[in-house]
């Protein structure tokens, strides 16, 4: 309609509507200049004034003189024929919205075939992400430690590089490495790492990218996965999160997921295929060993389990350095020192302490990242943020005080404890105070004399409060349940108590820590009810020596323990130096200070 409206004025200009007796007075007036007549008397002009008329000329007068009256006054006449205008209308008005029409339908029909064909196709497609050209910046000079899990994948690489100097002897590339470990430990980081190194292509996915909603639509992505690296062997596959494929098959049941047991099935059979020559190596990652199906673990498909543990203390030194890279740390900075304070860290958490750091710095208006600043991110990591808003009642900073007092005091004083580093009564997050001890060297083996003193230290805050105010309170309730958690796996675990003798009730799994226990592991008890009050009995006996222990080492240094009490509601934080120099400032004991019992104390 728009486009009919304009065709009609492009033929139609628009002008002046005069009657015809009007442009005969024009005419004989020598105004008109010149005139357009059509075969219909349709009289299209202009004015000598530059304005343009329009009119008709009444057809059932016949020929009145007009041509005679306008030759006489000069007027330029041309003659047009209106036929040619009304068919170039009616072309425009059907041909041109039928042109669009089918144009339209056209489109529609070609985009409802590409969702046909591509789209529901495309489900049974693998989403692997392909990397062949351009390859990821990561190598293995990025990945700090894990010299041995380094190696294992460079063999990997170097076979399908050079297959020929393996099969001089013989040997068979391994189809499959499997990596385990810890979260955020740099298996993917490790996994970016191979495809920075290798030479061959790259093909990426996730575990969950198979599992759909649709039937087959998983083991449809395996097949299409097995043949794209196929097309391009010799090649790698990475399998991120296995587990969420790849868990453990159950026998029959009602209302399983068969299509995850499908997709495990099609894995296995890729795999496990006929063509031993094919080329293909199958790299996994999964933080869920155990989940994991016993016929993936089995030679000739996932030949090599790889561990990734946490990193040790020179790992964690240099995986602090490969972060700090892009990052401007203060001259005070020293990695070795930030790595003996961060055990049990993994290279996520580094790189994130690294960050809170920096966030730090420029929070307090600095340029660099100093040593206060890592330590500052590290207490907030482990503790939580400070809260500054939390003020404490004297009586209660002065409880919080003899509490990390006790701690770092029992600490200093038994052998085989860890050497502290702060004493702090800032409340950070859920806790009102801390005592922080750092290792000396990195552990894997934890003697009798280690765990009991670990015991007496957990327990020294509530000694404290004993010996300085004759009574307890809730400040020891985390500290009383880390002890009887810990008194526990002694128990039960390490077969360190006389009256149940040498026997090992182990937890499911291996905790990377003590106090760290399998979730429901009181469900799942293989012993009787006798046994479990005995194993009761001698966890409170553990619990209660140390206590004595505790309290007895604290009265016997209650100088020392009023001293750094007062330091620390003083300076609020203090560091270990301060307290061994408390305890060598202590005067002797009075011989009857070891008689002085909890009421005497308090008095």
């Amino acid at each position: 309609m728009v486009f009919v409206l304009l065709l009609s004025r492009a033929h139609n200009p628009a002008g002046t509507a005069l009657t015809y007796s009007a442009f005969l007075g024009k005419v004989e007036a020598g105004q008109v200049r010149t005139v357009d007549i059509d075969d219909k008397g349709s009289v299209n002009g202009k004015l000598k004034d530059g304005r343009a008329f329009t009119t008709r000329i009444p057809t059932a007068l016949g020929n009145t003189g007009l041509a005679q009256q306008l030759r006489a006054k000069n007027v330029d006449v041309t003659a047009s024929s209106s036929e040619g205008g009304s068919w170039v209308g009616l072309l425009a008005a059907v041909l041109l919205p039928l042109l669009l029409l089918g144009a339209l339908f056209l489109w529609t029909g070609r985009q409802a075939a590409r969702t046909l064909t591509g789209g529901l196709s495309g489900i049974g497609r693998s989403r692997a992400k392909i990397i062949e050209a351009e390859r990821p910046t990561t190598r293995f000079d990025d990945v700090a430690g894990y010299e041995g899990v380094k190696q294992e994948i460079s063999e990997i690489v170097d076979f399908l590089r050079h297959p020929e100097r393996y099969a001089v002897v013989g040997a068979q590339g391994p189809r499959g490495v499997l990596m385990v470990g810890p979260p955020g430990t740099g298996k993917t980081l490790i996994a970016r790492a191979v495809a920075g190194e290798a030479a061959v292509p790259f093909l990426s996915v996730t575990g969950s990218a198979f599992v759909e909603m649709f039937v087959g639509v998983g083991a449809s992505r395996v097949r299409d996965l097995f043949d794209e690296a196929r097309k391009r062997a010799p090649s790698i596959i990475f399998i991120d999160e296995i587990d969420a494929v790849g868990s453990r098959r159950g026998g029959i049941r009602l209302g399983g997921n068969d299509e995850r047991e499908q997709t495990l099935n099609q894995l296995l059979a890729e795999m496990d295929g006929f063509d031993q020559s094919s080329g293909i190596v199958v790299l996994a990652a999964t933080n869920r060993p155990e989940a994991l199906d016993p016929a993936l673990l089995r030679p000739g498909r996932f030949d090599r389990h790889v561990t990734v543990p946490l990193p040790n203390q020179a790992e964690r030194a240099a995986i602090l350095a490969v972060h700090a890279r892009g990052k401007k740390p203060g001259p005070d900075v020293d990695w070795d020192v930030v790595a003996r304070a961060t055990p049990g860290f993994s290279g996520a958490d580094l790189a994130n302490l690294l960050n809170e750091a920096a966030i730090h710095a420029v929070r307090a208006g600095n340029t660099v990242i100093s040593a206060q600043d890592l330590d500052d991110a590290r207490d907030r990591v482990l503790l939580g943020r400070r809260e500054s808003s939390n003020a404490l009642l004297p009586e209660e900073r002065q409880a919080v005080a003899v509490h990390e007092s006790g701690h770092a005091l029992v600490a200093a004083l038994c052998e085989h404890a860890d050497p502290v580093a702060k004493v702090t009564i800032l409340p950070s997050g859920p806790v009102l105070g801390a005592t922080e001890q750092l290792p000396e060297a990195e552990r894997h083996l934890y003697t009798e004399g280690y765990l009991n003193d670990l015991l007496a230290v957990r327990l020294g805050g509530r000694a404290a409060e004993l010996v300085i105010f004759g009574e307890g309170s809730t400040g020891a309730a985390d500290d009383l349940a880390g002890a009887t958690q810990i008194a526990g796996r002694m128990v039960r675990d390490f077969g360190l108590s006389p009256a149940l003798g040498p026997i090992g009730y182990a937890t499911t799994g291996t905790p990377h820590r003590f106090g760290d226990e399998a979730p429901g592991e009181a469900l799942h008890r293989p012993y009787s009810e006798q046994t479990q009050r005995l194993i009761d009995e001698e966890i409170a006996r553990l619990v209660r020596d140390a206590e004595q222990r505790a309290t007895t080492l604290l009265r016997d240094h209650r100088a020392a323990l009023e001293r750094l009490a007062a330091l620390l509601t003083t300076r609020e934080t203090v560091d270990g130096a301060v307290v061994h120099d408390v305890l060598r400032r202590q005067p002797a004991a009075s011989p009857d200070h070891h008689e002085s019992g909890p009421e005497a104390d308090r008095s």
